[in-house]
């Protein structure tokens, strides 16, 4: 309560857990209640968490009426209590994490499959390290099309890209040193920002840290992003692809691996790395095509994931190559590491580390070798390709022996069903339905 006592015009809090999705679930509660919530936890049902995207239950779940609907116990997890600053009222969110009545953490909760994979790492006396650069757009949501924002300084719309832009970062100076403000404010590492490829579309990364952390500043994140720019009169989203005409919106996450003594595993003095590199490599290579499911989880993931629109496409790996799935970037030795650049901004951040580290350190135990760095665009060769059909993707998932070393079986049912039943509802939508349904809720 020590946050709480510090904060005293904090007048109610959230407690909240990520489900699959990625999508916020919990309640609202006044802050004279919290010493109990933080003591003891709240209940939830388990279903809570395997919902759909619309938040409906999934049918013939074991979770629901087989089992009766039971609850499991939402616990804090080390986060503490962090400030909402995208609401008018003093608010605190306290994030929590699923437990079952006996104790035991809930296998379809996404924050314990990452948990359970850097127990893995821990017990072969490795820490990863993870930084993550999140892509959105700045939409303008009021009418019928999507639009650029008008500048909130000359009241212009932006007829084009502009990347790396100083013009259009100060066009919405006020709102990027609000989100500044508030990340700090939520203990989020935001760094640099960047104007990018697509109509209003930015860039913020997230520095290095650990694992954990970094999907939790993730996670966060997005809430704080998409409720400032409410906040400030329009939409950000991070769906994959809000305009066909534009590039998509990424989550590229770099990562290195420490061992017990703080040193890089990856860094051998010079531009090529280790054997534990090209072992992890290969890991990360052998999951792509199961995996894409985690990556790009809904169906507007797969309108990205097309060529010459700087998404990946190919299976494949090189050597400071941004047409590449897998990248090694240069700079220092000391800081090498791999950077994976499939994820849409879309994902869910614990459910993608789990799987991009639970992969790589299955390469790792296998002493996989990967094949040759391409050289050259990706794009113009023949190469293995990810799954580009939603369907294509839940399949691989679901039967992939891979995914059953990183994922608990419970885990990759319930994901597999709630994919299933999205796909058969989405299929029926109209293009403007596709847009409404993700727009701000991924």
């Amino acid at each position: 309560m020590t946050w709480l006592h510090d904060h005293p015009h904090i007048k109610t809090i959230r407690v909240a857990a990520s489900d699959l999705n990625g999508v916020a679930r919990g309640k609202r509660i006044p802050a004279r209640f919290a010493q109990k919530i933080e003591d003891d936890g709240t209940r939830f049902p388990l279903s809570v968490l395997n919902l759909d995207i619309w938040g409906e239950d999934i049918a013939g779940s074991p979770l629901v009426f087989e089992a009766g609907d039971p609850d499991g116990v939402a616990l804090p997890t080390d986060r503490g209590f962090i400030p909402m600053p995208w609401l008018d009222s003093p608010t605190a969110l306290l994030p929590m994490w699923m437990f079952r009545e006996d104790g035991r953490p809930f296998d379809g909760d996404p924050r314990h499959a990452l948990n359970a994979v850097l127990k893995r790492y821990a017990d072969r006396g490795l820490t990863p390290i993870v930084g993550t650069e999140l892509e959105f757009y700045l939409v303008d949501d009021s009418g019928k099309d999507l639009q650029v924002v008008p500048s909130p300084r000359s009241g212009k719309r932006r007829p084009g890209a502009e990347i790396l832009s100083l013009r259009a970062l100060d066009a919405f100076d006020g709102f990027f040193t609000k989100l500044y403000d508030g990340a700090e404010a939520m203990d989020i590492p935001a760094e640099t920002a960047i104007s990018e490829a697509g109509l209003g579309q930015f860039e913020i990364n997230l520095s290095h840290g650990p694992a954990m952390k970094a999907a939790d500043d993730a996670w966060l994140f997005k809430l704080l992003v998409r409720g400032l720019a409410r906040q400030h009169g329009f939409a950000a989203s991070f769906m994959a692809k809000p305009y066909a005409e534009y590039s998509g919106n990424g989550m590229h996450v770099h990562f290195s691996v420490l061992d017990e003594n703080g040193t890089n595993i990856f860094d051998n003095g010079g531009p090529e790395g280790t054997s534990a590199l090209q072992h992890a490599i290969a890991g990360c290579m052998n999951a792509l095509a199961p995996s894409a499911l985690i990556m790009a989880p809904h169906g507007n993931s797969y309108d990205r994931l097309v060529p010459n629109a700087h998404a990946p496409t190919s299976i494949c790996w090189a050597y400071e190559n941004r047409t590449a799935a897998i990248r090694v970037p240069g700079g220092t030795p000391a800081a090498r590491r791999i950077e994976h650049r499939v994820a849409g901004g879309d994902v869910n951040p614990y459910l993608m580390l789990a799987a991009i580290l639970g992969a790589a350190l299955t390469g790792i135990e296998d002493a996989a070798p990967p094949p040759s760095p391409i050289t050259g665009n990706a794009y113009d060769q023949d190469l293995p390709q990810l799954p580009d059909r939603w369907t294509t993707a839940i399949d691989a998932f679901e039967a992939d022996p891979t995914i059953a070393r990183i994922f608990p079986s419970e885990l990759i049912r319930n994901l597999v069903a709630t994919k299933r039943q999205e796909a058969q509802e989405y299929a029926g939508l109209s293009d403007e339905e596709k847009i409404d349904l993700y727009l701000d809720t991924v």
